[in-house]
């Protein structure tokens, strides 16, 4: 029996079956020959892919392709201007992304916004009922003050209170000394959570904003910093409920542990009553800081972060809030969460020297491909401004090398926005194929002779 198929390429002449199923048929009364020529065929089959394996479908030379990139709208909207703040910025509390920015990157001093570090850090460290011993350090702090006396005793969860509502400067170093042992062992911790948030450019030295200066430098961040600060506590924070709860409090009374003093504080964030959805904030000011402030709303499913410095000086203590609102209500006009998934269609990559499924004797072998289970979903939202638009960029081989396993990547698609990576996705096999190699050609010969 004459094999007529043409043969395509090298790969093609790795054992023709059929003819091989046709020799095994004929040549039953001498299974020892049979086998020897079955085993012949296979090892020339086997030199051949040997020599020839690697040729596969023409293409590029990585074996990739890529989509075209959908660019951006060019319809840009205004920005806000005229803000009275020398650095602010305008985050998505749920990205990170900074929408607007005006020398967002400039280091400056940020004053009690500072407390807002102290504040997530005591809430991380703390016990239930945790008490703090006032150390003569702590009771000659300058104003604004609670007016705490050496050797007082108080529960750490009522000077928090103290802390962030009222902006006391000696309820800080109270908390500071308790956790850190030290003022400079809490400005360390300060500075280390700084840094695991990636916040490069903060230098913290006291924990209540007061200027300072030590071997690191002077006490100091930028715009983008602060509002990265602010996400932590506000969205990523095991403590984050409680730190809310703290800052939205109208007001707290408590006493002494002794019971024999007694104290009210009320907060002083004008902001929360500014705007709908208005959700925690900090205010702070030093001669050298000027007016400076960090704050958050929630709308919707919307949550965004403003973080101003050096907004003003006195008689100029209003400038934050315009600023403030400015921001939000750019934000809220402008930006919403718009559904960008895009479903792969369904597809198969050809597998170089794989077995086929469905047919031992076919010579191509394919298998199917996409975005494993564990990913897949029916939407990717992304907070985009209305003249915005996210690009798809797909990247995927042209063929795979036996053996393929389920879940080996085959691809990514990459969601980008304005040159920046948002997500992207592995392209995985679905299903999992064999190598046709000669010990795979031996078992399915010594299968045919037994059959």
């Amino acid at each position: 029996m004459q094999h007529t198929g043409k043969i395509h390429s090298a790969k093609d002449s790795c054992i023709y079956f059929s003819n091989v199923k046709f020799a095994v048929q004929c040549m039953k009364r001498n299974r020892q020959i049979q086998l020897y020529m079955v085993l012949a065929v296979l090892m020339i089959a086997q030199i051949f892919v040997m020599l020839f394996d690697g040729y596969g479908i023409s293409g590029r030379k990585d074996g990739k392709q890529d989509e075209p990139v959908k660019e951006a709208s060019q319809d840009i909207i205004s920005e806000p201007r005229e803000l009275y703040a020398r650095s602010a910025v305008l985050m998505d509390a749920d990205s990170g992304r900074i929408l607007f920015g005006k020398e967002e990157k400039k280091v400056r001093p940020m004053a009690s916004t500072t407390k807002i570090m102290t504040c997530i850090l005591t809430l991380e460290n703390m016990t239930e009922n945790q008490k703090a011993k006032v150390s003569d350090n702590a009771a000659r702090q300058p104003k604004v003050r609670l007016g705490v006396k050496s050797g007082e005793e108080y529960y750490m969860k009522d000077i928090l209170h103290s802390l962030m509502l009222e902006s006391h400067n000696d309820s800080a170093v109270l908390l500071a000394e308790e956790i850190g042992g030290s003022v400079e062992g809490f400005a360390a911790m300060m500075n280390k959570k700084a840094k695991e948030l990636g916040c490069s450019d903060t230098h913290f030295v006291t924990p209540n904003g007061l200027d300072g200066e030590d071997d690191g430098g002077a006490h100091g961040t930028t715009a983008a910093d602060l509002a990265r600060i602010m996400k932590y506590c506000i969205t990523e924070s095991p403590k984050k409920e409680e730190f809310l709860k703290v800052t939205r409090a109208k007001s707290y009374d408590f006493t002494s542990i002794d019971g024999k003093r007694k104290f009210s504080c009320n907060n002083h964030n004008a902001f929360l009553t500014m705007m709908e959805g208005a959700l925690s904030g900090k205010t702070g000011f030093t001669a050298k800081a000027g007016y400076c402030y960090v704050g958050a709303l929630k709308r919707d499913e919307r949550t965004f972060i403003v973080a101003l410095l050096a907004c003003g000086w006195p008689n100029n203590k209003s400038y934050k809030w315009k600023d403030t609102r400015k921001l939000m209500e750019y934000a809220l006009d402008n930006y919403e969460y718009r559904d960008v998934w895009q479903k792969l269609p369904e597809t198969e990559i050809a597998v170089r020297g794989g077995v086929d499924k469905k047919d031992d004797f076919h010579m191509d072998s394919e298998v199917p491909i996409g975005i494993s289970a564990g990913d897949a979903q029916e939407s990717l939202k992304v907070l985009l401004r209305k003249d915005e638009e996210v690009s798809v960029k797909k990247e995927q081989k042209k063929t795979l090398k036996a053996p393929v396993k389920k879940g080996d990547i085959a691809g990514k698609v990459t969601y980008i926005l304005f040159g920046k990576e948002l997500k992207s996705y592995d392209i995985v096999a679905l299903d999992s194929v064999k190598k046709r190699d000669a010990g795979w050609c031996f078992d399915k010969a010594l299968q045919l002779l037994l059959l």
